[in-house]
């Protein structure tokens, strides 16, 4: 199995559901490994084989009021439950120029779904923004979120995007595609979007010019077949459109919710092989993320060896996984560098849409 797929690897041939499946299969844990490296550089280029890109970013959750259900969540609370929070527009404000202060040139925002911050909220939000923070790239709303807008406001979620985009919208993050499983969705996540209409309102945004990012949760019960149909359907989809940035494999937080204890929670060898496998079929993503806020710092590092090429960022005042207990809040420009460096690698400072800010050769 191990030859036919880096021979593959190496002749930039599509791998197979089967071969995703055999990998998945295997405990060889070193030879997925030395294959996920190899995609990596096959797809970056020997010029950039080393690069691990990083920025300087802001996270931003307006609000935890969210009228869905997700098993999965420690986030989101019901109107009026203790708890609860809204931020008025200078309480958001005040969050970014925290942000901004400490050098971020993205704000990422999502935040529940709350009947009381939508669209209009969400519009004044990024005109604010805008006014205050020209030069800041917002990078905003989950394909949950954008649906959610649209319905409320009777309109479609293209004309949803476009007022998004006037108001000052940049570029989509990945949330909301847990796994695209019909079966899984129905136990976790009910009152979420479909995977079909999750993928179609990527597909409008990259119509429209936005870059998106691609996510797949892991452990909340889903099986290796489903993990598998899950980037195939975001690499058919990425055939068509072409707007996906970069693909994040994430991870179950359990603490204080419902899945708790129910599920088995994924190991180690678990994400490794998620970071690997998808860099392996991926073939038409650029970037495969390793999102420390989640791994933790330790196995981010270590999956830079395993084919990912980006740490995320400084990611400032996350919110929705610490609701869930992730503990580490927040990281700095030299400690990033310094992951990197030890792992053998260079560290690349980009913005959002991956343009190299800085290339910190020693």
């Amino acid at each position: 199995m191990f030859p036919k797929i880096k021979e593959k690897i190496l002749n930039k041939e599509r791998i197979t559901f089967e071969e995703g499946l055999a990998l998945y299969e295997s405990n060889d844990l070193i030879q997925i490994g030395e294959l996920g490296r190899l995609a990596r550089e096959m797809k970056s280029g020997t010029e950039r084989s080393k690069w691990i890109y990083w920025n300087k970013n802001l996270h931003l959750n307006p609000t935890n009021v969210c009228i869905a259900h997700c098993n999965f969540c420690a986030f989101a609370k019901l109107p009026n439950e203790e708890g609860a929070w809204t931020y008025t527009i200078p309480e958001a404000l005040e969050k970014v120029q925290k942000g901004i202060n400490s050098g971020a040139n993205e704000v990422h925002i999502v935040g529940g779904l709350n009947p009381k911050a939508a669209l209009p909220y969400y519009l004044d939000l990024l005109k604010a923004i805008k006014k205050e923070f020209p030069k800041l790239h917002i990078k905003g709303f989950t394909a949950v979120e954008i649906d959610f807008f649209s319905k409320l406001k009777k309109i479609t979620p293209r004309e949803t995007l476009g007022l998004l985009m006037e108001a000052g919208l940049d570029s989509m993050p990945g949330g909301g595609a847990e796994i695209f499983s019909k079966s899984v969705r129905d136990d976790t996540c009910p009152d979420k979007i479909p995977a079909e209409k999750w993928l179609e309102i990527h597909g409008t945004a990259h119509k429209l010019g936005l870059k998106t990012n691609a996510t797949m949760l892991c452990g909340i019960g889903e099986n290796v077949e489903d993990r598998i149909d899950h980037m195939i359907q975001l690499r058919e989809q990425q055939d068509k459109s072409k707007g996906f940035q970069t693909f994040i494999p994430l991870s179950c937080h359990y603490e204080d919710t419902e899945i708790a204890g129910t599920v088995e929670p994924l190991t180690a060898f678990d994400q490794l092989k998620n970071i690997a496998i998808s860099r392996i079929m991926l073939d038409n993503f650029d970037h495969i993320k390793a999102y420390w806020i989640q791994l933790g710092v330790g196995l981010a590092q270590v999956s830079l060896n395993f084919g990912a090429d980006d740490l995320d960022g400084t990611v400032q005042e996350e919110s929705i996984t610490h609701a869930a207990g992730a503990q580490k809040r927040g990281l700095e420009k030299d400690f990033i560098q310094t992951l990197i460096e030890d792992a053998g690698y260079i560290p690349v400072e980009r913005d959002t849409v991956y343009n190299v800010l800085e290339v910190s050769e020693h």
